[in-house]
């Protein structure tokens, strides 16, 4: 399989090659933060290769204090990136910077005892295709 990404602005673009392994949405504090949002929606592969196609060398790597918790960015966008961790052997993909659909759906969620006070029944939350009036 290959999949294509990008950061917002598009100053940065890769593709995997490969499979996914597994896809786990993340409630952790951390993952709340660097999302802004109610979890992180990573996907993980032991056999994927990462291959950066444009702007490679743009790419900023965060890591929080040495913990683990690695995020790599586009400095101009602020869009989430792919990265290497675990010593280069696991690709490490934001779901959302993905251009390709993927062929996996999510395998569960995790670190449920740090999610947001507001993360409950977000489905019965009303929907709209688009900014209501």
């Amino acid at each position: 399989m290959k999949y294509s990404g990008s950061c917002l602005c598009g100053n940065i673009k890769f593709e995997i090659h490969g499979t996914f392994e597994s896809f786990f949405f993340c409630h952790c504090k951390s993952c709340r933060k660097d999302t802004g949002s109610a979890h992180g929606a990573n996907l993980f592969s032991s056999r994927a290769e990462l291959k950066w196609l444009k702007g490679e060398k743009e790419v900023k790597t965060f890591d929080y204090e040495n913990s683990g918790h690695i995020k790599s960015f586009c400095p101009n966008c602020g869009s989430a990136l792919p990265n290497l961790q675990m010593e280069n052997k696991l690709v490490v993909v934001p779901a959302g910077s993905l251009d390709s659909d993927v062929d996996i759906k999510p395998t569960g969620h995790i670190y449920l005892e740090e999610k947001a006070n507001w993360d409950e029944n977000l489905e019965r939350v009303p929907q709209f295709q688009t900014l209501p009036e």
